[in-house]
């Protein structure tokens, strides 16, 4: 009885040293570090952003196009149409006599029809005379003593000037009244003769 004891509290006892073994192994033993999961998450955030903003960016500059197309789609055709209607103001502006008033009135009836019809397209004509002069609408040509009106107006109006919805299609050709100064023998209606016949020469 007393050896089966003994071997029973050796066996006992081997059986504890050993778990104890194991315990110290397993608490030694070093375990792969892994990248922390908040920055990999953060990199994949900021990729889908950056593309999310790409995507956005591109996407207005589509439609932005697209608008600019069917708003400003006629610019090319309405701008070749300009001389046409700038020849037939230059006829009514010579024409005179009975003879061809017949004439006159045809030419007036069609001018007045063709600027109808190009308005509802959106083109408008720029005022000049008797405005200020504005570099944004106006292209001056010369300067003008004049004394019965303030300095800096439109003196003169040479070529008209149009408007295609809210944007210039062509400046206004134009002389600019400045105040009157000492004369110094320049003849200021030879220069406007010499810029009409220049405007008639491009036409």
């Amino acid at each position: 009885m007393e050896d089966k004891d003994l071997n029973s509290n050796k066996e006992e006892d081997f059986g504890e040293d050993d778990l104890e073994l194991v315990d110290d192994e397993s608490g030694d033993e070093e375990r792969p570090e892994t990248p922390p999961r908040s920055t990999e998450v953060e990199e994949l955030n900021n990729k889908y952003l950056r593309l999310y903003a790409d995507f956005e960016n591109y996407r207005k500059r589509v439609n932005k196009d697209k608008e600019d197309l069917m708003r400003y789609g006629n610019e090319s055709l309405l701008y070749e149409l300009l001389p046409a209607i700038d020849n037939l103001e230059l006829a009514m502006k010579h024409a005179s006599g009975d003879v061809i008033s017949g004439l006159a009135q045809g030419v007036e009836i069609t001018l007045k029809e063709l600027q109808r019809t190009l308005e509802k397209f959106g083109l408008t004509r720029i005022e000049a005379t008797d405005k200020p002069f504005d570099p944004a609408v106006h292209h001056a040509m010369s300067q003008v003593e004049r004394k019965d009106i303030p300095e800096k107006m439109v003196a003169e109006e040479f070529r008209a000037g149009y408007r295609y919805r809210d944007k210039v299609l062509r400046p206004s050709l134009v002389s600019v009244s400045i105040k009157p100064q000492i004369n110094d023998g320049q003849d200021t209606h030879s220069v406007k003769i010499k810029i009409q016949d220049t405007i008639e020469e491009e036409q």
